[in-house]
């Protein structure tokens, strides 16, 4: 049978019953999947037809779960007090105190930043059920409603990661003359007793910058706007621009998405993602916008100047990190199934040539030095964490270098499987882009929730399909496994 004859079929089934027809729009298009994909589905259409798949009740877990994320922010900041927010007080913050709000404390921060993140988990599916659904409120509404929370957000301490201690920290040592892919937050004057070096974790204060040449002038930016005393203001400025960046993002999934209301709900409104990228004002949102936008590029038109631009954008991307690589490798994906070889060669030459200017004509090699060991890591979080723990017992620097061959070549094979659960009708470079960052999130040794954010806003601009639940479900997983500042797994890594 044929996919029309299928769909035809399947219309006369859904005239004949109206419950059935509900249920058909409620589910994703039928990909087979095993007995796994199956008892999800079975459990998604039991939760679809809850409450939890209601408008109201869907956006007051999400507006719920995000609240009490933010409350942490608002509450847990004196020095010592929690593990899950920067001793740092922003704007809404130091009102916060000022008007007499509790300091929280690590087991009572714990509690509510697990019942915070499931229930931003739990909001967001219910949100996209309810949508999936027939609710269908005007995109420019959810778009403005996000911008307003972003407005909010950005005037809250950073919750669930130290890493801007951490950017801001390499932008002081940039703001003072020195390279900070040699030189450490330990080295800045004072040591400890420095201002931007009290605020990064002990662990990690003899731990050089892992990040490119364009992350470290925005950090060096915000740096010099904070100046030597105030690491505060660095930290905030570091915050609005990211939340800039991520509206961004939102804006162009608002005019470019077939479906903007369910664009808007993935990205712009998802309490996870604002959570994540704009409280923790991960660099990730910047590779989102860059990769959103080379990929919105590369379909417009076939031109040469085209060609040119997005590899510029993927060029400056790979300059703030180097995982913006999977946006070129889903752009070549459709340029080699067309056999378009004048553009894939095009692009990547002027990817390649942006990218190797902007480290070689900045910080030189010393801006890929500690790449190679930050690369080997393992985080607790990881399915290589075991592998780790048994091969140590044998050999340890062998078991090391097993994992560095075996990962890449398991992600690729990940990807492929991932990106042919997709439709065939769905634009290839979405579908490539998608399954290799998410299938990257899977299996690299080192991986962390906010690595999600690429493949989210790809997902924003695909139809409904069973990856958007399994997306979900890893970026809760992973958030909830890793949010606490203090841990030693929270460390910058690329």
């Amino acid at each position: 049978m044929t996919r029309g004859t299928a769909a035809r079929a399947q219309d006369v089934a859904m005239a004949q019953d109206p419950h059935e027809a509900q249920a058909a729009k409620l589910a994703e298009p039928p990909i087979p999947g095993g007995r796994v994909e199956a008892m999800m589905g079975v459990l998604i259409r039991v939760l679809a037809f809850s409450p939890l798949g209601r408008p109201l009740p869907a956006v007051s877990l999400s507006a719920l779960g995000f609240g009490l994320v933010a409350f942490t922010g608002l509450c847990a900041t004196a020095p010592g007090a929690s593990a899950a927010t920067l001793p740092v007080l922003l704007p809404l913050t130091a009102l916060a105190r000022r008007l007499g709000a509790p300091v929280l404390y690590p087991d009572v921060t714990n509690v509510i930043m697990y019942t915070g993140i499931t229930l931003c988990c739990l909001g967001l599916a219910g949100m996209l059920w309810a949508n999936s659904g027939g609710w269908s409120p005007d995109p420019r509404r959810v778009f403005w409603s996000a911008a307003a929370v972003v407005a909010v957000v950005v005037n809250i301490t950073p919750t669930g990661t130290s890493d801007p201690a951490s950017y801001a920290t390499y932008g002081r040592i940039a703001a003072l003359g020195h390279n900070p892919y040699l030189y450490t937050a330990a080295d800045l004057p004072g040591g400890s007793h420095n201002p931007y070096t009290a605020l990064v974790d002990p662990r990690w204060r003899s731990t050089p910058s892992v990040y490119g040449p364009v992350a470290t002038w925005m950090h060096l930016a915000a740096a010099l706007i904070g100046g030597g005393s105030r690491p505060w203001l660095a930290i905030w400025v570091l915050m609005i621009i990211t939340g800039i960046a991520f509206l961004a993002a939102g804006y162009l999934l608002l005019r470019t998405a077939a479906n903007p209301v369910r664009a808007g709900l993935i990205w712009a409104a998802n309490p996870l993602l604002i959570y994540l990228l704009v409280m923790g004002a991960q660099l990730d949102t910047f590779i989102a916008l860059a990769g959103i936008t080379a990929i919105l590029i590369s379909r417009r038109d076939a031109t040469g100047w085209h060609d040119l631009a997005v590899g510029v954008v993927i060029g400056v991307a790979c300059g703030i990190k180097v995982n913006a690589v999977f946006v070129g490798l889903g752009i070549a994906v459709p340029l080699i199934r067309e056999r378009a070889w004048a553009r894939l060669l095009r692009t990547g030459a002027v990817a390649a040539v942006v990218t190797s200017g902007l480290y070689f004509f900045s910080y030189g090699t010393t801006a890929l030095r500690a790449l190679p060991a930050a690369s080997s890591r393992v985080i607790s979080q990881s399915f290589w964490r075991l592998f780790q723990l048994v091969g140590d017992q044998l050999d340890p620097a062998a078991t090391s270098t097993l994992i560095g061959v075996l990962w890449p070549p398991l992600l690729l094979a990940v990807a492929w499987y991932l990106y042919n659960r997709l439709s065939r009708d769905v634009p290839a470079v979405l579908a490539a882009t998608c399954a290799l960052t998410f299938a990257w999130v899977l299996m690299a040794p080192w991986t962390l929730a906010w690595y999600t954010a690429l493949a989210w806003v790809t997902l924003a601009l695909l139809p409904r399909n069973s990856l958007t639940r399994w997306l979900t479900l890893v970026t809760g997983v992973l958030a909830l496994a890793h949010f606490n500042a203090g841990h030693p797994d929270n460390h910058p890594t690329p």
